[in-house]
């Protein structure tokens, strides 16, 4: 159906040193975190306890990641074709939602679920370079290549409505069975994927691979959004055919992306940049003033709510950390995401059992939308993820602007978590920008210390948990779980991913007059059956896919002595080689608190968030007293959660005094 669419009008840092880092001072108030749920505390006699309790959630979680990252990668790579482990018969490059065959049977390959799985390995590999990842994105590509002109119910090629065909069998043969079809966010999120490598092919000196063979597939896919995109399509549910907030989200950053790509490899996208401006000025048309959130679809009349996690996804999908708190693409920092993630997020409050008795401005459970029925509506592990993500993207912009803007629009998501707040701007060496912080920090772990609770022991993540017991549900091994754990962690980690936004004015700047227009264009078969090998980094070339990581931390000035600030604590970066297994999480202990006076239950965990088959490196960081003396070694910890200490001696080293504040310590075990 088409429509018109017109606009009306001081918690102890013991993870990576990238971390998006809690206040590191006393504060006038904090967040007391007590059995996963946290409530404000003013003026009490126990912030101290307040303040152990953060540390506590704080290394809880930084435990749970220290596990389930590496899990997650290999779980995910598990569900692609045709080598992984759960990919027996799968063609090569293709993604599997689950593994799971009956009840559901999620068997077959989505075009938005592939896209985001690999948006989030494309993501990993430009902030890492892993030729066995690099691989997979190929066979991805190729792969896509070969499903664009697979004729199917929605279409064909020829006129380009086959694109929006929502899933294929897992050979990449056509699913004719009856579908919620079309599905109009799919083209444009393979277009980001395709664009986010062509853009690292292109830093790294192999413009030529990225015009010849992905430039045509992207162009395809750019071209169906120019044309479709004012058209009605079934939403990333696959329930609800109307207008979605996803979908229109994702086809701007498309449009604007695409545009860029061209005019770097010497083409242009015409139709680009005369259509992204109207997506914009569409895309505004969700934001419901009276309702306080944006709505998650429009143009349908089927009686919801319109609160859904489809609005969080669409936000933290559309992140560019240059474009600050920007509304108008509903940053994850803006007023308007803030103000629908807290509506968004209490919808589930009140309807599921296992979120009882946690007050309001603690984290909770998040599913769909409050209405759902698919298995008796539940949780769902990538939305929980979500809500954590959103807040850690917003965390890195506050952290890098040196400032926190309220506004009336997103006081009360403040006031939710700081009572005292009030509208206004607050720069970083404010209390309250502090206060705002940590609470924030602590509100976001707390969100993916429900995904620890509620995971298997294994460290697998089905699609659901159970809304009333915690139990998982559905789908086993839900690819977009594990890759929406990847994407929360690393922008935990402050690891952010360039931005699509450029200096395109069409990015942020809505029209005073919305049009419902589109424009019609040509579509070719493009045939890929293989990469020039070995395109690896050019180490002379600054990626313009790069990974920023935050220079700002939130601390009191140092005083100061002769020249520079005298350090007040140093930030020890250790990193050591170590190949371990399935399940196994490589500690630090040593003969300092805190590196837990050998204790290993205290022991401080380590981040696989580097490691590879070819670079198996597990690093963390450790907030230590200038000139320091202290011993330490590393430990593995199975599963069984018995310990392997690495062989005598002890290391030995002392923390740098004077104005350095970091250092770091390269390892090999011993």
């Amino acid at each position: 159906m088409e429509v018109i669419q017109n606009a009306t009008s001081a918690l102890v840092t013991v993870n990576s040193s990238q971390l998006i880092q809690p206040a590191m001072y006393a504060l006038s108030s904090f967040v007391l975190l007590g059995s996963c749920a946290f409530q404000s505390v003013f003026g009490r006699p126990d912030v101290s306890r307040a303040r152990r309790e953060g540390v506590l959630l704080q290394r809880a979680v930084n435990d749970f990641i220290a596990t389930e990252e590496k899990i997650a990668i290999d779980q995910l790579l598990c569900n692609i074709g045709s080598g992984g482990c759960n990919s027996q018969g799968v063609g090569s490059g293709l993604v599997i939602a689950s593994p799971s065959k009956s009840e559901p049977d999620y068997w077959y390959t989505w075009t938005r679920d592939s896209a985001l799985v690999f948006k989030a390995v494309v993501e990993r590999f430009a902030n890492k370079y892993d030729g066995s990842l690099q691989t997979e994105i190929v066979n991805y590509i190729i792969s896509q290549a070969k499903l664009q002109t697979v004729s199917n119910p929605s279409g064909d090629l020829s006129d380009g409505r086959g694109l929006g065909e929502a899933k294929y069998h897992v050979d990449g043969s056509a699913f004719t069975d009856g579908w919620g079809r079309p599905q109009r966010d799919g083209p444009a999120l393979r277009a980001i994927t395709m664009i986010g490598y062509s853009n690292w092919l292109i830093a790294n000196g192999y413009t030529s691979t990225a015009n010849s063979l992905v430039w045509p597939i992207i162009r395809n896919d750019l071209t169906y959004v120019a044309q479709y995109w004012n058209q009605t399509g079934f939403d990333l549910w696959e329930e609800v055919n109307g207008s979605s907030f996803f979908t229109v989200a994702a086809q701007h950053r498309a449009l604007i992306e695409g545009s860029a790509l061209a005019k770097t490899l010497g083409s242009s996208c015409s139709a680009c940049d005369a259509i992204a401006p109207q997506v914009l000025c569409f895309l505004q048309t969700f934001w419901s003033p009276s309702s306080g959130y944006a709505l998650a679809n429009i143009n349908v009349n089927n009686g919801r709510s319109a609160k859904d996690a489809n609005v969080i996804l669409g936000s933290i999908h559309n992140f560019d950390p240059a474009l600050g708190c920007d509304a108008a693409t509903f940053q994850p920092c803006s007023d308007r995401a803030l103000a629908s993630h807290k509506v968004i997020v209490d919808s589930f409050r009140s309807i599921y059992t296992i979120n009882a008795g946690i007050p309001a401005g603690s984290p909770v459970a998040v599913g769909r939308y409050p209405e759902d029925t698919y298995y008796n509506g539940n949780p769902w592990y990538l939305n929980t993820l979500a809500a954590a993500e959103q807040l850690y993207d917003a965390l890195y912009v506050w952290q890098t602007s040196g400032s926190i803007a309220v506004t009336s629009t997103s006081l009360p998501f403040f006031k939710a978590l700081v009572p005292s707040v009030t509208a206004g701007t607050y720069a970083s060496s404010s209390d309250m920008y502090a206060t705002i912080y940590n609470a924030v920090f602590l509100y976001a772990d707390g969100f993916v210390d429900k995904v620890s609770q509620y995971a298997q022991s294994n460290g697998s993540m089905a699609e659901q948990y159970d809304r009333n017991t915690g139990a998982p549900l559905s789908a086993r091994d839900l690819t977009w779980s594990y890759a929406s754990f990847l994407t929360c962690v690393a922008r935990r980690a402050g690891v952010v991913p360039a931005g699509w936004a450029g200096t395109n004015p069409a990015a942020t700047s809505v029209p005073g007059v919305c049009r419902a227009t589109s424009q019609a264009g040509s579509y070719s078969t493009v045939s890929v059956t293989a990469f020039p090998a070995s395109q690896t980094p050019n180490g002379e070339v600054t990626p313009s896919v790069s990974f920023t990581i935050p220079t700002a931390t939130v601390s009191r000035p140092s005083t100061t002595s002769g020249s520079c600030s005298q350090a007040t604590a140093v930030s020890m970066s250790f990193t050591v080689r170590k190949v371990t297994n399935y399940g196994q999480t490589v500690k630090i202990v040593g003969n300092t608190n805190q590196l837990g006076n050998w204790d290993t239950s205290k022991a401080v965990a380590l981040s696989a968030s580097q490691y590879t088959s070819n670079n198996p490196i597990w690093s963390g960081t450790v907030t230590l007293t200038p000139g320091q003396n202290f011993q330490y070694k590393y430990i593995v910890v199975n599963t069984d959660n018995s310990v392997v200490w690495e062989a005598d001696p002890n290391r030995s080293h002392s923390a740098p005094s004077g104005c350095t504040s970091t250092s770091t310590r390269s390892d090999t075990w011993q």
